[in-house]
Parts: structure tokens; C-alpha cells; sequence
């Protein structure tokens, strides 16, 4: 599967944004996928995931109660929807793919990558 991140920008301090995922292939509802974000001179980290049906979600606790992953299988498009931006939020987001129903959270259980995109939150 291929994926394609997309939606960031450049955002004040409390704002919103909303990061899509689009993947190819007509597999995407067999696999769990995940958020991860990785800020200059820091190690790719665990943001949030989704099981294969959209029944099950887990959050990074930096990022719960703030941001909600969603997806949507008949248009093969992963969401994450983030409220209430901090500074500490800025990062190159990427959304990954996993052949796996269940949610994981490491970053070596995921099989597939999107290119990521830059998500700045200005103070």
C-alpha cells in the first residue's frame, strides 16, 4: 500500500488542524494504521492509532484529549484531527500502515510509511 500525508501548515498556538492520509490499494480496511511525528533532533514517536475496523483507538497521553485519529475505509483515508496546538506539537507527521488488525504502537511493527508532513505551531 502507498500512502500519502497531506494537510499541514503552519498554525498559532490553540489552533487546529486536520492531517489526511490517502492510501492505495484496496487493502487499506485489512490493515491497523498509526500517526507517528518526529521534531528536529528528536527520535520518531507514537502519536496515535486505529484498528482495521475503527473500533479501537489509542493516543499518545502528550496528545489525548487533544487530537482524534479517525478513518475511513470506503474512501481508503486515514484522518487526524488536532485541537488545542501547543508549540511542543510541531513536527513532521507521518501516518504508517500495518498488516495487522489490532493497534500498535511501535514503530517497528508498522510494514508501510507515508512521506510525512510538516505541522509548525507558532507560540
Amino acid at each position: 500500500v502507498q500512502l500519502q500525508a497531506s494537510g499541514g501548515g503552519l498554525v498559532q498556538a490553540w489552533g487546529c488542524l486536520r492531517l489526511s492520509c490517502a492510501a492505495s490499494g484496496r487493502t487499506f480496511s485489512s490493515y491497523a494504521m498509526g500517526w507517528f511525528r518526529q521534531a528536529p533532533g528528536k527520535e520518531r514517536e507514537f502519536v496515535a492509532a486505529i484498528s482495521w475496523s475503527g473500533g479501537s483507538t489509542y493516543y499518545a497521553d502528550s496528545v489525548k484529549g487533544r487530537f482524534t485519529i479517525s478513518r475511513d475505509n470506503a474512501k481508503t483515508t486515514l484522518y487526524l484531527q488536532m485541537n488545542s496546538l501547543k508549540p511542543e506539537d510541531t513536527a513532521v507527521y507521518y501516518c504508517a500502515a500495518a498488516r495487522v488488525s489490532f493497534i500498535v504502537v511501535d514503530t517497528t511493527a508498522y510494514d508501510y510509511w507515508g512521506q510525512g508532513t510538516l505541522v509548525t505551531v507558532s507560540s
